[in-house]
């Protein structure tokens, strides 16, 4: 295992500690909001603080991407090394109960990430991966489902819930899956999403409006579990962009064409 996977998974194991211990006082937590539908509670901030204190330690020169901290640059400016957290993927769901909430933390070299955790700490399921090296849930290799035809497959997908301004042609894209697939599924975690898709419980997945470490440790995931995931034309612009598609090989191709069919020219790849 990577040097740095190991210091991944040190640290989503030290904030799952915080994580699961709030779960248990839910009624009591403190919550804010920091624009219309995006919450932040003092676990949050305590998880991600937590995270960041182990990789620091272990690789202090490393820049940082945190979604409740922002950009944290290390000690050598301009690293090319750069961790991208979200230290509880899921708040709205945590914050009333509802289990579907997962820590992730991806490394990027130069902007391609190279290791990746996503780990639902209520059912203990870690999924890691390397570039190059596979992708695995707990100590299982996992692949992408074998998946042909989007009549066969489960879809999931993200409700856009901050910015509504192309919520039409969204549901025009949900209309037409709706009919053409075998279902779809809005769990509310983007990141574990995007690891049921590696491990074949979604055979693909779509939604807009992402933020980077909604993204990142997914997407390798997904690409080292053999699918594809790229923007909504298939390049690799999604961790700028935040639209994002992924899928088995077939069933990605399918999606960007449905996708295709009702995106406007408002919308971006």
């Amino acid at each position: 295992m990577h040097p740095a996977l190991n210091i991944l998974i040190k640290a989503a194991r030290r904030a799952s500690q915080i994580i699961n211990r709030a779960a248990l006082d839910i009624e009591h937590l403190q919550v804010t909001s920091k624009r219309q539908n995006d919450f932040v509670t003092e676990v949050d901030k305590a998880a991600e603080a937590a995270i960041i204190d182990i990789l620091r330690e272990a690789y202090p020169d490393y820049g940082i991407l945190a979604e409740e901290s922002g950009q944290v640059a290390g000690r050598a400016a301009g690293s090319e090394y750069q961790w991208i957290i979200d230290p509880l993927d899921g708040t709205t769901n945590f914050i009333h109960g509802f289990p579907q909430y997962a820590i992730s933390i991806a490394l990027a070299h130069r902007g391609q990430v190279t290791q990746a955790l996503v780990y639902d700490t209520l059912r203990n399921e870690m999924f890691t991966a390397s570039k190059g090296g596979g992708a695995f849930l707990n100590d299982r290799r996992i692949r992408v489902s074998k998946c042909l035809r989007l009549e066969d497959a489960l879809i999931g997908t993200g409700f856009p819930y901050r910015v509504y301004e192309h919520i039409d042609t969204y549901l025009a894209i949900f209309k037409d899956l709706a009919r053409r697939s075998a279902g779809i599924r809005r769990p509310g975690a983007a990141s574990l999403d995007l690891a049921y898709v590696a491990c074949g419980r979604f055979d693909g997945f779509w939604e807009f409006g992402l933020s980077p470490w909604d993204i990142a440790g997914g997407a390798l995931l997904i690409s080292e579990a053999g699918g594809l995931i790229g923007d909504l034309v298939g390049n690799e612009s999604y961790l700028q962009t935040g639209n994002v598609v992924a899928g088995t090989p077939k069933v990605f191709a399918q999606l960007l064409q449905v996708i295709d069919a009702q995106r406007t020219p408002l919308l971006s790849a």
